[in-house]
């Protein structure tokens, strides 16, 4: 059996982009650290946020890279010479991808309370109309 591409249909010239984009999402991070909601603010508005209890504003960053928004997450070494009887709470390094649509731009990030709130916001599309001219061959 052949898999069906969108580059296999006649009627949709020029998705190959999307395809790649679909692809991709589908092998950016699915593990569970740090949990995370997506949720729509707005008609064109979305919010990204990540639950990272035990992270500074210095241990975050926050990239986009070829549409791809990136969140690493990383502890510096300093335990301040704590001894732990139990450590419950997750320590771990993270790295958290999301592809991003064109004209899907990052509007701002702030912690508050242990959780990293990203704003995304969509640009509102043109409305285009073109008229081809048809020239006699």
């Amino acid at each position: 059996m052949t898999k069906m591409t969108l580059g296999a249909t006649p009627f949709l010239l020029g998705f190959e982009q999307l395809e790649r984009m679909i692809e991709q999402a589908a092998k950016s991070g699915t593990e569970g650290y740090p949990p995370f909601n997506i949720e729509q603010v707005s008609e064109r508005a979305y919010r990204i946020t990540l639950a990272v209890a035990g992270f500074s504003e210095d241990d975050l960053s926050i990239t986009i890279e070829d549409r791809k928004l990136v969140v690493r997450g990383r502890h510096s070494d300093k335990d301040d010479g704590r001894v732990f009887l139990h450590r419950g709470i997750a320590g771990r390094q993270f790295m958290k991808s999301f592809v991003l649509a064109d004209g899907v731009d990052v509007t701002g990030a702030r912690t508050e309370n242990g959780l990293l709130h990203i704003d995304l916001e969509r640009a509102a599309p043109e409305q285009v109309v073109q008229t081809i001219q048809i020239t006699k061959g």
